[in-house]
């Protein structure tokens, strides 16, 4: 696809995380447990979006984009308790739209309402 001739794969499917991650936190407002998504929830929720279905990106990588950027935070529950043995448990990921997320989904969707 040369460029310019449509939405950017990337761009796309980082603003759809966002608006997930946006929609579970408004749906379970107080309840800051419930406000998160685990990687295969997300992989589960936008399996058939275009940009992932064609393969052009794989979530996993767009989802660290977003932490790294500051985006979106990562909280792990730790509901073991301290191992005296070596091997703990795999602690489940679950991931949370941050403020700065909120401002460059807002953002952007406000240039996609634009008619030029």
């Amino acid at each position: 696809m040369p460029p310019g001739d449509g939405p950017d794969p990337v761009r796309a499917t980082l603003v759809a995380i966002l608006q997930q991650l946006n929609r579970v936190e408004s749906l379970h407002e107080g309840r800051a447990r419930d406000q998160t998504l685990a990687l295969a929830d997300l992989e589960r929720m936008l399996a058939k979006f275009w940009a992932i279905d064609q393969e052009l990106v794989k979530l996993p990588l767009v989802l660290g984009l977003l932490v790294r950027n500051g985006m979106v935070e990562v909280q792990t529950a730790s509901n073991y308790p301290a191992a005296t043995h070596a091997v703990r448990p795999a602690v489940k990921a679950h991931y949370r739209i941050t403020a700065g997320g909120k401002q460059f989904l807002v953002e952007n969707l406000q240039k996609s309402d634009r008619i030029s």
